[in-house]
């Protein structure tokens, strides 16, 4: 890099470098949050399934340095050199594997220093072993702390991190958004499915809540004895392998895979998986197994049940299976599975050090089957909803690419920032 950036060490630019302790936090199920490496992802917080301490152990654990609102947090290992910003009010405590970073706020900006560790030439910097031209799986402290960090005067660094920060904050609203979405979905197939509350509604005597008379018509007014409980009359209980179609993946031979874009989007797992459609990562240009867009995609090993949806044709491996409903119900088949978590559960907790779940016994997975114009029902009432979601899932794609391009080219001073405001404005 050399676009006539000052740089700076890392260290001469924070008023504080600290270690996390080197042992395991005493964990609760309550109390003060520890953050975990899984937490931090591609420059963000992400607390929706947290860790915690009793407020002995934080005491502990902060001896070296509280964390407070603009300090930044970057793991060493496992993986190495992902990185957040502690936000206002949250009380927290390192947990292993991870330094503390204090910005001096008269050198650098903490929302900039936070992109700059995320551009291409801080992370070739953090994964690669000079003396040795090797890559390395461990960010040592001193490596931390002589890392070359570009520093424009602080007005740019502030107008760099609002840009880049108000492009993560629309991904994040749109993300925020879909998971809305699908919940609303969620919740009707739950009200229609599991529940029966129309069903019960019209036993009662009541107009079901939310429904026209016409919609209340396609339910019964009654239940009636199945093999495994009551059911809505005229509806049965009915497999995964009766009432679906089951795709299981299938790894195509090592030398057809590229990261290139030949090919097929290729998805092995869980780890593919974006919210909803998953993102591209490798390629393959000759698949073994394919699915089609509106398929649903259930990870079918460890763990065993996490559920997707296919936005484009792709090759799918070993770890992923799709369902597809033989009338292309896309929206009633994705709710099932999503349904399904309590069955799927079996499969990881059976003392295997790996979860799976092989084609007999998914196709024998017991599921809802209603009656053909309440089917076709729920998809209509779902399908603007996933409508939404897909149009909002291409939207942060646009904006992740936009984003991920902008960065290095703001951080290194190759772009100026009237540029990609213009490519904002663009985009």
């Amino acid at each position: 890099m050399n676009f006539n950036v000052p740089v700076a060490s890392l260290k001469s630019l924070c008023l504080l470098v600290a270690d996390c302790p080197h042992s395991t936090p005493l964990w609760t199920d309550h109390g003060v949050v520890v953050l975990r490496n899984q937490n931090i992802k591609k420059g963000r917080l992400d607390l929706s399934n947290p860790s915690f301490t009793d407020e002995k152990h934080y005491q502990s654990r902060v001896k070296r340095a509280k964390p407070q609102q603009g300090d930044l947090v970057i793991t060493r290992e496992a993986p190495m050199g992902e990185v957040c910003q502690i936000p206002a009010g949250l009380k927290c405590c390192l947990g292993q594997r991870q330094v503390l970073l204090r910005p001096d706020p008269k050198k650098v900006d903490s929302g900039y220093l936070l992109y700059a560790l995320q551009a291409p030439f801080l992370q070739h910097q953090i994964g690669w072993n000079e003396g040795t031209g090797s890559t390395v799986s461990n960010l040592r402290i001193p490596v931390l702390e002589e890392l070359s960090v570009p520093t424009p005067p602080i007005h740019i660094q502030k107008e760099i991190s609002s840009t880049l920060s108000a492009l993560d904050d629309r991904i994040t609203l749109l993300r925020e958004t879909n998971k809305t979405l699908e919940a609303i979905a969620q919740a009707i197939f739950k009200s229609w499915f599991v529940d029966f509350d129309p069903v019960r509604a019209k036993m009662e005597g009541r107009q079901p809540e939310g429904m026209d008379e016409a919609t209340a018509a396609l339910f019964p007014d009654s239940f009636e004895e199945s093999e495994l409980g009551l059911v809505p009359k005229g509806w049965t209980y009915s497999t995964v392998g009766k009432s679906f179609r089951l795709i299981m993946g299938q790894s195509p031979p090592g030398d057809t895979y590229n990261a290139s874009g030949s090919g097929l989007p290729f998805y092995q797992g869980r780890t593919d998986f974006g919210f909803r459609f998953p993102s591209k990562r490798m390629f393959c240009v000759r698949p073994s197994r394919v699915s089609v867009p509106g398929d649903s995609l259930v990870s079918v090993r460890a763990p065993v049940g996490d559920v997707n949806m296919a936005i484009e044709e792709c090759c799918i491996g070993r770890g992923v299976a799709a369902v597809r409903h033989p009338l292309n119900y896309r929206g009633f088949t994705f709710y099932t599975l999503k349904a399904l978590n309590t069955q799927f559960q079996k499969y990881d907790s059976e003392g295997t050090v790996f979860g799976s779940i092989n084609k007999k016994d998914f196709e024998a997975l017991k599921v809802i089957l209603p009656g053909d114009e309440t089917l076709r029902l729920f998809d209509e009432t779902t399908k603007h909803l996933d409508k939404r979601i897909e149009v909002n899932e291409e939207a942060i794609r646009t904006l992740t690419s936009l984003r991920d391009t902008l960065l290095p080219r703001l951080i290194s001073g190759q772009l100026r920032l009237p540029e990609a405001q213009e490519q904002i404005e663009n985009a």
